[in-house]
């Protein structure tokens, strides 16, 4: 501990690192000014600029006029009530993303299916090749769905041994 502010420890670790003015409770705490789009992009920016390989990746377009600063904000604020980790469950932001995935998904009917594999799918895909050894191939490789449920069959059972 002691190193938590420290951009080279995270760098060696190949860890990005995220400076205090890019951090969301920055954000989160100015949600309700009229300039969120352009702290949200002032973010972006900084990050980029401290992790050379997110050059010109992140998106800094929130500034925009035609962008509801209003609604931006709320969503800020939304976002900021989802509790993303938990002493269970490991990884809640990637259950968010799965269900927002799903929910675009429905929204789009039948084309959805295009862009995501329902969990059911690929947890019954993951079931029957039972990925004990080996690599994982995930042709589709959208949201890496086949990588996280295997990494969750594999975690239930550790304790049988592999084929």
């Amino acid at each position: 501990m002691g190193f938590e502010e420290e951009i080279d420890e995270y760098l060696a670790e190949n860890i990005f690192w995220v400076p205090k003015e890019a951090r969301w409770e920055h954000i989160r705490d100015h949600a309700k000014s009229e300039k969120i789009g352009q702290i949200i992009d002032d973010a972006m920016i900084l990050i980029e600029k401290d992790n050379a390989t997110l050059k010109n990746v992140l998106e800094k377009r929130y500034a925009r006029p035609e962008i509801d600063k209003r609604r931006l904000g709320e969503l800020v604020d939304l976002i900021s009530t989802i509790q993303l980790h938990t002493k269970e469950e490991k990884d809640l932001l990637g259950r968010v993303y799965e269900y927002f995935l799903g929910q675009f998904a429905e929204a789009e009917g039948k084309g959805g299916g295009e862009f995501y594999t329902p969990t059911c799918v690929v947890k019954t895909l993951v079931e029957m090749i039972e990925p004990f050894r080996g690599r994982i191939y995930d042709p589709c490789c959208g949201s890496g769905g086949m990588f996280v449920q295997s990494e969750k069959f594999v975690e239930r059972n550790q304790s049988r041994p592999a084929h």
